[in-house]
């Protein structure tokens, strides 16, 4: 089970100078990736907003292109980007360029959204959200990866056009979300599948509906086995206890979520106890 760091691109975690230390400062501790969240834009009137609307929040790819130039060997991955509000062949161009300059380090974690202020503002209508997430995974899978690439459906049309650099290492797409169309989408287009909860039990409820889906969709060989990227967000720290239980529940990478806290040096402490214990538990 390796371990990684969610969040630091949002509230306390946003400029250069925090940044670049927090970066470094997880990669000397032994953490092996770095995620980070997408909101364009907040609702400043939802009774449950996921973050405050004036709580600032980087741009992931934006932010993780910086930390690929700070931090050598970190892992780079979005948890979520939120797929249909995005332009696919853009975005595929983007991740592209990302893995390039990284040397191959993107994991690329994508959903179809749910936040329906945020979609509308965008231009997405909430209805066909799933059905462009599926289009525009297979299409910019195409781009990256065909000899000639071509896709042609609902959403996405676009044949007799390349896009050079091809990325170094896929990147690997995961696929947030714990309703039965994310299972059937990470079993059936995703390398992984990446998730949250509070504790080792609500895992296994999506274990179970990721097992379901494996009995509806075919999975296609090429994709290997799924991985499963978990982040537990209630409480912060994670118990060697439940370590350990999502060690032996399968989970191949671990997140830890140090917001809410603010002061940089609260997180880098966090940060420091957490993977004294997660070392602990690894086999």
């Amino acid at each position: 089970m390796d371990f990684g760091v969610f969040g630091l691109s949002a509230k306390a975690a946003t400029g250069p100078h925090a940044t670049t230390r927090l970066a470094r400062h997880v990669e000397r501790l032994g953490y092996t990736s770095w995620w980070v969240g997408e909101h364009v834009v907040l609702p400043t009137n939802h009774e449950s907003p996921p973050m405050a609307p004036t709580d600032p929040i980087l741009d992931p790819l934006v932010h993780l292109a910086f930390v690929a130039a700070v931090a050598e060997r970190l892992e780079l991955g979005t948890g979520i980007v939120i797929l249909p509000q995005r332009n696919p062949l853009v975005l595929a161009k983007q991740a592209a360029s990302l893995d390039v300059l990284s040397g191959g380090r993107l994991h690329l974690g994508v959903a179809s959204g749910y936040l329906e202020p945020e979609m509308t503002a965008v231009g997405v209508p909430m209805a066909d959200r799933g059905r462009r997430t599926d289009e525009y995974i297979d299409a910019m899978t195409a781009l990256w990866h065909a000899e000639k690439p071509e896709y042609h459906g609902k959403y996405v049309d676009f044949a007799d056009v390349d896009a050079f650099p091809r990325p170094v290492g896929g990147p690997r797409i995961l696929i947030g979300g714990h309703s039965p169309a994310a299972f059937r989408r990470a079993v059936a287009r995703g390398h992984g599948w990446i998730g949250n909860g509070s504790s080792p039990a609500d895992l296994s409820v999506h274990l179970e509906g990721l097992a379901k889906a494996a009995t509806e969709v075919e999975r296609p060989a090429a994709l290997g086995p799924l991985e499963i990227t978990f982040m537990p967000v209630d409480p912060v720290e994670v118990t060697e206890d439940d370590a350990k239980r999502y060690r032996d529940l399968g989970v191949d990478r671990l997140l830890i979520y140090p917001l809410p806290l603010e002061d940089l040096d609260d997180i880098s402490a966090l940060l420091e106890r957490q993977v004294e214990v997660l070392h602990r538990v690894r086999p």
